[in-house]
């Protein structure tokens, strides 16, 4: 299995540069495990973060061409040990008044959050690293999990530097 690359790509916030990126990736055959987009500080820029399966000569191959993208600023990978990455999931779970009280305690060990309570199901939120999120599906799925809703991941890099430096500086 070839391991996982988080890229964080500070991009021009104009139409048609999602797809310039994403079909990029599409012609090389790369599986895009996770892709979320959002303004920056600078609403002229966006950050996309993308999260790709590869091996590391067609990844970096890949890194290269990106960077020569029209309306793309910056590119930096992002290690784990050196970033924050977090990720978002809203469960359905089956909670009729005899699996409630269990689905409740699981959301508080979890520190999630029940968003919606309707007769026989409730809506739950939950905020982190895939780990926890993928440890809180497995706590749930004994009372029944209707449906699953999850964003990508949104990563950003520890410490003072930051990706949109060189905007600060135009």
């Amino acid at each position: 299995m070839a391991p996982m690359h988080t890229l964080s790509v500070l991009v021009e916030n104009k139409p048609g540069v999602l797809t310039r990126v994403a079909g990029l990736f599409a012609r090389r055959a790369f599986n895009i495990k996770s892709l979320t987009v959002g303004e920056t500080e600078f609403p002229a820029a966006s950050r996309m973060t993308i999260i790709v399966e590869a091996d590391e000569l067609p990844f970096e191959q890949v890194t290269k061409q990106l960077n020569k993208l029209i309306n793309v600023i910056k590119v930096v990978e992002l290690e784990a040990e050196a970033s924050v990455e977090r990720r978002l999931i809203l469960l359905k779970v089956r909670a009729d008044e005899s699996r409630r009280t269990g689905v409740l305690q699981v959301v508080d060990l979890f520190r999630a959050h029940v968003v919606d309570v309707q007769p026989e199901t409730v809506v739950i939120e939950s905020i982190g690293s895939l780990q926890k999120l993928e440890a809180l599906l497995r706590a749930l799925e004994p009372y029944g999990v209707k449906e699953i809703v999850q964003s990508g991941a949104v990563a950003i890099g520890r410490g003072q530097r930051s990706i949109t430096d060189q905007l600060k500086e135009k």
